[in-house]
């Protein structure tokens, strides 16, 4: 697949590059006290990971929730376990920090030495069913609707869900638009969102936009689900299958 930067690419990088500006003006308040934007400081990253999307379109659009603090927090790409990304996708860019970096959840990039049990089952899952990573980004890739990571003062992940009510209309506001842009552009036949709440951003979007992909849902890979935690390899396969997508 050619690394150069078509016109879907850049469609896709300046959509990333304006959720990103809109979404670092967002005010959240407490308990919130740390909020990460991997757009920002791993750019670069992120770009290159971008550019691995098939020029010509996807069949198969994925979307998560937003990054982890073990994921794409440090590596800049969707679900990004560290080892996954780098050995795998083949991605391993300089990672900046960010202005104001909790003491408990450090950047520490690609060098950071933990793994995100999420990101190593997503990911894990087409390294054992793509023999390459392109055989993968020819008709699949995936993005996270909202980029940002949000931390309490314990360091304590809070997911966009969680947040108050103005707040997450604010921010579904500039992660909607994104995510429209994203399908304009790819053109999936299918939408699959990670989990139930990516799912319902699917069906929020899906009526503002002309699109007649099928939408459908997979088990988000989450440790702290006790059915990924039984068989999530399992699970998933059976329900792309079912949605006629393997």
């Amino acid at each position: 697949m050619a690394r150069t930067t078509t016109r879907r690419h850049q469609a896709l990088i300046d959509a990333a590059s304006q959720l990103s500006r809109k979404a670092s003006k967002l005010k959240f308040s407490e308990p919130v006290t740390h909020i990460y934007n991997p757009l920002q400081y791993a750019w670069d990253a992120h770009v290159a990971y971008l550019k691995k999307s098939n020029p010509k379109g996807v069949r198969v659009l994925f979307l998560g929730m937003n990054p982890g603090p073990w994921g794409m927090a440090q590596t800049g790409v969707p679900f990004g376990e560290i080892a996954s990304v780098r050995d795998w996708i083949g991605i391993d860019k300089k990672v900046k920090r960010p202005k104001q970096e909790h003491p408990k959840r450090p950047i520490e990039g690609f060098d950071c030495p933990k793994s995100e049990v999420s990101g190593r089952r997503f990911w894990g899952l087409f390294k054992d069913h793509f023999h390459h990573p392109m055989d993968f980004f020819k008709d699949h890739f995936v993005v996270n609707y909202c980029p940002l990571v949000f931390m309490e003062a314990s360091s304590k992940n809070r997911t966009p869900d969680k947040l108050p009510k103005d707040e997450r209309t604010a921010l579904d506001e500039c992660c909607g638009q994104h995510l429209k842009k994203v399908i304009s552009t790819l053109e999936p036949k299918f939408l699959v969102g990670i989990g139930a709440y990516a799912e319902r951003q699917f069906q929020l979007v899906a009526g503002d936009i002309k699109s007649d992909a099928k939408l459908c849902r997979i088990l988000h890979p989450s440790p702290a689900s006790p059915a990924a935690n039984r068989d999530w390899v399992g699970t998933v396969n059976r329900q792309l299958k079912e949605a006629k997508i393997w």
